[in-house]
């Protein structure tokens, strides 16, 4: 893939000054190490609502399901205008095609989740979703979205990340236009990805692919998209990511020596305990899949589902 994917990002985590006082919150992470695979389009809802920078700090109170937007001196509130000016946003946002989109933590307006609501006593909890993160993710139900303090722990990172580029890559898909093989050849490739996140719903998928002949095209791929990234959204675990590892090594059955299969199975198990990073086992795999030829691994996206400069699985 030689074309950035696109994400939409609050603007302050790019070191824009567009703060409440000022300043800015820049994620070197995000701007310096992703930003090599990520094209952004930075959002500032305050800011482009026509808020001043500096202003007085705004907060959420109320109900969780129905939270107003206040100036938390003042009291005045903005919810009636943030809101107006989300669902005009979020529609001009459909022709930046985003894959994704990364939130400001704990932001009143752009916070994805656990932002301070404050109840009629002013006692806060973290039951809040900021105003313009709500109309964005109802918006935008199927796309990936993370917040900037999430994405320093490895494995959020990672998941975050694969959901993008496996995004990415379903768009593609469609660009080749909704035919059944286009949707057999994604689905092969992404097999044991799938299986990594949800063995449950790729079966889903699976009975999809094989009803595809009779079910409309519009239909299939909008049904095959929803439970695509209802699968991508659960995070692999150490035991699904042994139970692919295990499903790979059964393709070199007639292949590999008895002292080869046992160092394969000493690196899984020391995957399952710990010692090694996911990295060790695939690495290995990958070299027996580009020895032997194996024309299907070869294809699965699995063994490299992102750019391996990022190091993702070097920490998971």
């Amino acid at each position: 893939m030689t074309e950035k994917i696109r994400v939409g990002i609050s603007s302050c985590l790019l070191g824009e000054k567009v703060r409440y006082d000022g300043g800015h919150k820049l994620d070197r992470l995000i701007r310096d190490t992703l930003g090599h695979f990520l094209e952004f389009v930075p959002v500032c809802p305050e800011v482009e609502l026509g808020l001043p920078t500096p202003r007085e700090t705004l907060r959420l109170v109320g109900d969780p399901e129905h939270p107003r937007l206040v100036f938390s001196r003042s009291g005045k509130d903005i919810t009636g205008p943030m809101e107006a000016w989300a669902r005009k946003r979020v529609g001009e946002l459909e022709a930046e095609q985003l894959c994704g989109f990364i939130f400001k933590s704990r932001s009143p307006s752009s916070g994805m989740e656990r932002v301070k609501l404050y109840d009629r006593n002013g006692v806060p909890n973290k039951q809040g979703v900021g105003v313009f993160a709500r109309v964005f993710m109802e918006h935008f139900p199927l796309l990936p979205v993370e917040e900037d303090g999430r994405l320093h722990d490895n494995r959020l990172r990672e998941n975050f990340i694969e959901c993008l580029f496996t995004f990415k890559r379903w768009r593609e898909a469609l660009a080749r236009g909704l035919s059944r093989g286009n949707l057999v050849d994604f689905h092969t490739r992404h097999k044991l990805l799938l299986l990594a996140h949800s063995p449950e719903t790729y079966r889903q998928m699976g009975k999809l692919v094989a009803a595809a002949g009779t079910l409309q095209p519009e239909t299939l791929y909008t049904q095959y998209e929803a439970l695509l990234m209802k699968g991508m959204r659960l995070k692999p675990t150490v035991k699904k990511h042994i139970n692919v590892l295990q499903h790979l090594l059964g393709y070199f059955k007639n292949q590999l020596s008895a002292d080869e299969k046992q160092e394969v199975l000493e690196l899984i198990e020391h995957y399952r305990l710990g010692h090694v990073p996911l990295i060790v086992p695939i690495t290995l795999i990958n070299h027996y899949v580009r020895k032997y030829a194996q024309p299907y691994l070869k294809q699965q996206l699995y063994l490299n589902p992102h750019p391996l400069e990022l190091q993702l699985r070097n920490h998971v």
